[in-house]
């Protein structure tokens, strides 16, 4: 007797969280992560053990305004219905945004042209943003030359000397298309946008920058770091809570037509 074979259905998933309280996005033997939270909650709506890809990885304590992760499912999935019974379930800092289908063969993280980061520095004190911002109070910072530096990051593709040391990538090459710092009020905003990221990147690049703000690190040697391409060279990795994964973009054709 032929054994029935099952189809799938494929679905993108667009959500955010606060990371504050997980252990990242991935799931860990015995830490809380949002993967794990997700994963959870669909598997108790679909009636069926759901498994989550994600469009990558963030760090503890990292937060993402956009993240998209697929999932395949043995029905039809009607994306009002489940986004509210989604919600309803999940913590408070994990929002459902959007579900839709997509071809069979898209993948949420494979199929991901770009990925955008902001790092929010407040200058100054605000205890209402200490979940959200690195706060830099004690010393100014001189923006253009973190301008400058940032400019220079587009000129290079290797970046193994702002990856975490000890993890296991087949490259260290990203491509880098934007990179510049904006401030409004007290606010410091770093944009970066990249085809993909390495462990750490974002965070050792803030950290490197900060220290050339500060004076402490001149453009020749910000060059001199990333030649190197060793990370015992480059700034301390910023802290975690200022980080956000704000968008992932992807060929307008994966939607299911």
């Amino acid at each position: 007797m032929l054994s029935k074979k099952l189809f799938f259905l494929r679905y993108f998933i667009e959500l955010s969280y606060k990371g504050k309280n997980y252990h990242g996005w991935q799931i860990q033997p015995e830490d809380i992560t949002v993967q794990e939270k997700l994963n959870k909650a669909l598997s108790k709506i679909l009636n069926r053990t759901t498994l989550t890809v994600g469009a990558g990885r963030t760090d503890t304590g990292v937060h993402a305004s956009q993240m998209f992760a697929h999932i395949d499912s043995d029905k039809e999935i009607d994306p009002d219905i489940y986004i509210y019974k989604l919600n309803s379930i999940l913590p408070s800092d994990i929002v459902i945004h959007n579900l839709f289908k997509v071809n069979a063969n898209a993948h949420a993280r494979f199929d991901a042209l770009t990925r955008s980061y902001e790092y929010h520095i407040y200058l100054g004190r605000n205890v209402f943003l200490l979940d959200t911002t690195w706060q830099v109070y004690h010393q100014k910072l001189d923006i253009l030359k973190m301008n400058e530096a940032a400019q220079i990051l587009l000129s290079y593709t290797n970046y193994k000397c702002f990856s975490k040391s000890k993890t296991e990538v087949k490259t260290y090459n990203c491509k880098i298309t934007h990179a510049m710092w904006k401030q409004k009020g007290d606010i410091l905003t770093f944009h970066i946008t990249a085809d993909r990221f390495l462990r750490n990147m974002v965070r050792a690049i803030v950290g490197t920058l900060v220290s050339i703000g500060k004076g402490k690190t001149s453009l020749s040697d910000f060059i001199k770091i990333i030649e190197s391409q060793d990370r015992c060279l480059a700034g301390t990795s910023a802290p975690s809570q200022g980080l956000s994964l704000t968008s992932v973009t992807y060929p307008e054709n994966i939607k299911y037509e």
